[in-house]
């Protein structure tokens, strides 16, 4: 997972003199988002969920029977960018199409006890590596990061 090579005293000396572009919150937003994508991928190993599986995966186990327009719409992605997600998951035998009544062009989605039991295994691993990543910041912060960063993802909906 992430280490902590590097002295604090550092990184705050080299924050003050830090460019415009460091001062930026799009640009630390994505340098953070860097550093979290490659910690989770390290935690869940090479054949494990990339981060958009394990969204679409949480999703299926937490709402059986979620359509496919209704992921895409939860996960703020193209339907047909969702079909290789959903056709990699039940590949590995992790959820399975359904038919919805009374509309057979509409296909919902459900959990396999496998994909439920890898969904859980690795949300257990991604709490793990989040805790690794935060280690430094009190729970006071932490709250106040999940709430100005779900501030942020809101806005969307608007």
């Amino acid at each position: 997972m992430a280490s902590r090579n590097g002295s604090q005293a550092r990184k705050r000396e080299d924050h003050d003199t830090a460019s415009d572009l460091e001062q930026l919150f799009g640009y630390n937003l994505k340098r953070a988002y860097i550093i979290f994508q490659t910690d989770f991928r390290k935690a869940l190993g090479p054949d494990g969920l990339g981060p958009r599986s394990f969204a679409l995966l949480a999703l299926v186990v937490r709402f059986p029977n979620i359509t496919q327009s209704e992921l895409a719409r939860a996960l703020g992605i193209e339907r047909s960018g969702l079909v290789a997600i959903v056709d990699e998951l039940e590949g590995r035998g992790y959820l399975h199409r359904v038919a919805v009544p009374g509309d057979r062009r509409v296909q919902a989605l459900v959990a396999t006890t496998e994909g439920s039991s890898a969904y859980a295994d690795a949300l257990q691993r991604v709490r793990d590596h989040e805790t690794e990543l935060l280690a430094d910041f009190t729970d006071d912060e932490k709250k106040m990061l999940a709430h100005l960063l779900q501030k942020i993802r809101l806005r969307e909906d608007d």
